[in-house]
């Protein structure tokens, strides 16, 4: 909560899920196609400035929904779902299967109403570092690690709080110039467009070494094997037409570390600190984080993966001398601990 917005979450009316205090409930069926619930969603919408979505990938026609729903209500903004790829980068778009998620992005633009706006953030580092081989290729349970062509292929990869950071600032944006002579940035500008945002810049390789600090450890501790990128994505591929999840991940993940750099996208750099303002100062939250990790860890190892994947956010950030030595070492022992509870 940034004490500028007043949030109100649409959620289902039979959800259980406990939400942060000054968050106002809308309870809808957004699934549903009858004539009410559909009245009761465009009731909920109305008056809001941004609809900002977070469903399964797997719920294409829900969100449309929202989207028809949010334009009945004339909302000027929509952040709809979107998996952080770079939209302008339409190859890419196509080989990692996401033309679905864009038929959204097409719908809004086909009812003329609302303006999207579009978080192109890459792969979340804790997620895809935490959730197995199909992703950054590691398993933590079983100490393997696979890298593709080698895991030298550098990528850009978010947090999850740089992308809340990243979407408070944006909306707190003001929306126009004061005048023709106001050169200050405004959220009008990204109508139709896109936010580039990234927390590192990272290879297979780097964060193999970041989690070989945070866990103790070294090569020999591990089975490392490398696979050539271009068949892992032909693989996944043909997994995910199947309908195999895994094989859409391990698709989805190869195709980002293709040698040609489409993981990379170099115009990130102006916006991540003008926009989002990155920082690891105090440590806190994620100390902790960590802390409750390793304490779930000690009664078993399905946690690991959680609090190797949440020091090595702090790793990295000491990499980039954005937080103190102190630090560091304090929550090196903590994934440590976690690693050999």
């Amino acid at each position: 909560m940034t004490g500028k917005h007043a949030v109100t979450a649409i959620t289902r009316p039979e959800s259980t899920n406990k939400l942060p205090d000054g968050v106002k409930v809308a309870r809808v069926n957004y699934a549903s196609e009858a004539a009410s619930d559909i009245a009761a969603l465009v009731n909920a919408l109305r008056g809001q400035q941004v609809l900002l979505v977070t469903m399964s990938v797997g719920a294409l026609g829900t969100i449309k929904n929202l989207v028809h729903a949010a334009a009945q209500a004339d909302v000027p903004y929509i952040l709809p779902n979107w998996l952080g790829h770079d939209p302008n980068n339409k190859q890419l778009l196509e080989d990692s299967l996401m033309t679905g998620l864009y038929d959204n992005v097409k719908e809004i633009e086909r009812l003329g109403v609302s303006s999207y706006i579009l978080l192109a953030c890459n792969f979340w580092y804790e997620f895809s570092l935490g959730g197995g081989p199909h992703r950054y290729g590691f398993d933590f349970n079983k100490r393997s690690f696979i890298t593709y062509d080698g895991g030298n292929v550098a990528i850009n990869t978010s947090t999850w709080p740089q992308c809340g950071r990243a979407i408070a600032k944006l909306l707190s944006l003001k929306e126009l110039p004061d005048n023709e002579e106001d050169q200050a940035t405004t959220l009008a500008q990204f109508r139709n467009g896109c936010v580039y945002v990234s927390s590192f810049r990272l290879s297979q390789r780097d964060m193999f070494d970041s989690v070989k600090r945070v866990t103790g450890t070294t090569d020999a501790d591990w089975t490392i094997t490398d696979e050539n990128t271009e068949q892992r994505y032909r693989e996944g591929l043909e997994d995910a037409k199947k309908g195999h999840g895994e094989g859409w991940m391990k698709m989805g993940y190869s195709r980002m570390f293709f040698a040609t750099a489409t993981g990379t996208t170099r115009r990130v750099v102006a916006c991540i600190t003008r926009y989002s303002g990155y920082r690891l100062r105090t440590l806190t939250s994620l100390r902790l984080l960590v802390f409750a990790w390793v304490r779930m860890a000690k009664s078993g190892r399905d946690t690991l993966r959680r609090a190797i994947a949440c020091a090595s956010v702090v790793e990295c950030g000491w990499e980039a001398r954005r937080i103190s030595t102190m630090s560091l070492m304090h929550l090196r022992r903590c994934a440590s601990t976690a690693w050999n509870p």
